[in-house]
């Protein structure tokens, strides 16, 4: 076989075999493809797409690129949760305690930010010593001992997809459902987990604007974990504007921590008792989401979560005083204010926008190997609905630098006001099974 030969026929629009698929993730691992011809393949992938055929094979390949955890020895249900990606969205550093605190095991293999949204990993990583690289025999033992553990993908755990999720992120193949659906898979299926809910996420912040878009990616999900064994349901959720108030790694960190002590923004807290509420009955905690819900908030209430999260932060080598004392985390040297220039009402926040005006500030990589900035970002003070006076702050900036002229006026221009407030949109959209 020869990489140039499936490049030039994903180029024609034709479709890869079981076998060259194998092959070439296999090569591609061994580092017997170079960068320049994946790229190519995956450029093609983004402009043609895969069949359901060829997605399934694609996935299958990248999850046995390397091990697949045996987590036997855990008892019950091994669950984890996925988000496709969007602003503002640090739901698992919540809802991760959130189970633990339960009792139910979440064995999560998380990822980094791609393109213009944030990911778990960095803003973990921005936590004073937080380590996510651990070995697989570690990675089983955090999790049996205190039920979670976030680590990121290594050479023993999908390789194939550390390697292909850098690459993706470079050279603008994200936004693809073959791949993000492959890439997903790969990773939480290799965790050894047996029930994995998706949040898959539609609208201006979102890699699936268009919800018909966010739906066929939730169909692609679930029917390859489906197909692997592993019970699934996907929620199509709302991401119109930035999840929370707060945009960039160490920010997220705190207003994580506000959550854990009740004093964070509504839709965080009510997206992951939601999303809590689905997990615990996959687990078989309860067969209802009304009592579910009552379980996620009460330990959200009382402080369980919150000490469940410092637990998982001694656990994986970081400064657990963090969550007493947030103040301790990165902090940027300026607060530059974005003031809205006309009154009225927030009609629509284009969230991608502020994800590529924290990715400028430092918060996310132009290109593989950057290394982030983990106090920089922007904190908002309006969200769509809210009324606004000329002259109000928008949102702040916190930034390492003054000069970001441009920066102010890209995040103003985000903002759009009109005359009445828009009508309100469900945070939840739907939500899949196999058999929908």
């Amino acid at each position: 076989m020869r990489m140039v030969d499936l490049i030039a026929r994903k180029r024609d629009r034709g479709e890869l075999t079981k076998e060259e698929i194998n092959w070439m993730i296999g090569e591609y691992v061994a580092e017997r493809i170079p960068d320049y011809q994946m790229s190519a393949l995956l450029m093609a992938i983004y402009f043609n797409g895969m069949t359901n055929t060829e997605m399934a094979a694609f996935a299958d390949a990248m999850l046995h690129s390397g091990a697949v955890l045996d987590l036997s020895a855990i008892d019950g249900v091994k669950i984890d949760k996925h988000s496709t990606g969007g602003i503002g969205d640090k739901i698992s550093l919540i809802l991760a305690p959130v189970m633990g605190a339960l009792g139910v095991s979440v064995p999560m293999i998380s990822g980094r930010g791609l393109g213009f949204t944030g990911g778990t990993l960095d803003k973990l990583e921005a936590i004073p010593g937080f380590n996510v690289e651990m070995t697989t025999d570690n990675f089983i033992k955090q999790v049996k001992e205190h039920h979670i553990a976030i680590i990121a993908a290594n050479k023993e755990v999908a390789p194939a997809d550390c390697k292909l999720y850098a690459l993706r992120d470079v050279t603008a193949t994200v936004e693809s459902i073959p791949l993000i659906a492959s890439s997903i898979m790969s990773k939480k299926i290799s965790s050894g987990i047996n029930a994995l809910v998706l949040d898959v996420k539609t609208g201006s912040g979102a890699f699936m604007q268009k919800e018909e878009d966010a739906r066929a990616l939730a169909k692609a999900l679930v029917a390859i974990g489906s197909a692997h064994g592993v019970k699934t349901r996907a929620l199509i959720t709302d991401m119109s504007q930035p999840l929370g108030v707060t945009i960039g790694n160490s920010l997220e960190v705190a207003e994580t921590i506000a959550v854990l002590n009740n004093r964070g923004p509504k839709d965080v807290h009510d997206l992951t008792v939601i999303l809590a509420s689905h997990m615990l009955v996959m687990a078989g905690k309860t067969d209802s989401i009304e009592a579910a819900a009552s379980l996620a908030s009460d330990v959200l209430r009382d402080g369980r979560a919150k000490r469940a999260f410092k637990q998982l932060i001694a656990d994986q080598g970081g400064d657990a005083s963090v969550v007493d004392q947030p103040q301790k985390l990165p902090r940027a040297k300026y607060r530059i204010h974005v003031k809205a220039e006309a009154g009225g009402y927030v009609t629509a926040i284009n969230a991608k926008e502020l994800g590529l005006v924290s990715m400028q500030l430092g918060g996310g990589r132009k290109q593989a190997g950057d290394a982030l900035d983990h106090s920089v970002g922007l904190v908002l003070h309006k969200k769509v609905g809210t009324p606004v006076t000329s002259g109000d702050t928008l949102a702040t900036i916190h930034s390492n630098t003054k000069q970001i002229d441009a920066l102010v006026r890209d995040a103003r221009n985000a903002f759009a006001i009109g005359a009445e407030a828009p009508e309100k949109k469900p945070l939840i959209i739907d939500v899949l099974e196999p058999d929908k």
